[in-house]
């Protein structure tokens, strides 16, 4: 008998701040395995941080810290020119105030997911996933990194062998890419692809066969973990639902990551 294919689906959740509601958090959560709560330097504030923790829990969802680039104004989407030390502290900073809000209502923190530039930028410089990784390792060795799945798999995994931690290795099913395996920039026109049926595809293909087409057409080897799923409007709710159940139907056991990386 084959082992059944496990895959975890994650949202970048609790971006709200303040007087400004962005994200449909409330549709959301219910229907994704794992949540990357924002912790206040790109988006989110404490509040909003309690309450979505309060939100995950009710569904039982896992909770993971979003950390970004201290830049409220840019969303955390511009690169910052910090030291690797700096980063490795906007980190642990953002990774222990989301703990706590987990542990005032009783849960772990399951993962830790950077969050725009500095997640790009550590895709393209290995030494920022080093200090990220370094990090974790310093709040608890339980938590998990997610990091994008790509073509250098088995050097990711080895940051995290340093380090003592596990990876969890995410794909997009909404996010073109390039040939190389790496994201296409959302400043190019199609980087975004907004089709629910080629979208629904792309995620049973990513997790079937470990597999995606990139933009020039070329299929390339993309064995990830977890699933990021877009759902910052009504149409896309609808398609993480969709995602979720196509993904059942094909008999994929759509669960935390937490039970197999």
């Amino acid at each position: 008998m084959t082992e059944k294919i496990r895959i975890d689906m994650n949202s970048d959740v609790g971006e709200s701040f303040g007087v400004y509601k962005l994200g449909l958090d409330e549709e959301v959560i219910p229907h994704i395995t794992s949540a990357n709560i924002a912790c206040g330097f790109h988006a989110g504030d404490p509040s909003v941080m309690k309450k979505t923790v309060t939100l995950a829990k009710k569904y039982g969802v896992e909770v993971g810290a979003h950390p970004g680039f201290p830049d409220l104004m840019g969303f955390g989407r511009r690169n910052v020119d910090a030291t690797l030390e700096e980063i490795q502290d906007y980190v642990v900073y953002q990774t222990g105030a989301l703990m706590a809000f987990a542990l005032s209502q009783g849960l772990r923190l399951q993962h830790v997911k950077p969050h725009g530039s500095l997640y790009n930028m550590a895709v393209v410089n290995p030494k920022i996933w080093e200090a990220i990784a370094e990090g974790v390792a310093k709040v608890d060795r339980e938590i998990i990194l997610v990091v994008l799945a790509s073509s250098n798999r088995e050097s990711l995994l080895e940051i995290g062998k340093r380090h003592g931690i596990r990876i969890a290795l995410e794909a997009f099913p909404d996010r073109a890419y390039n040939k190389d395996g790496s994201l296409v920039s959302r400043k190019e026109k199609g980087a975004v692809i907004h089709d629910h049926v080629a979208v629904a595809k792309r995620a049973l293909k990513m997790a079937l066969e470990g597999k995606v087409i990139a933009m020039d057409g070329t299929e390339i080897e993309l064995k990830a973990d977890t699933l990021c799923v877009h759902g910052d409007n009504p149409a896309a709710v609808e398609m993480v639902k969709r995602i979720r159940q196509e993904l059942k139907d094909a008999g994929v056991a759509v669960i935390s990551m937490k039970w197999f990386v």
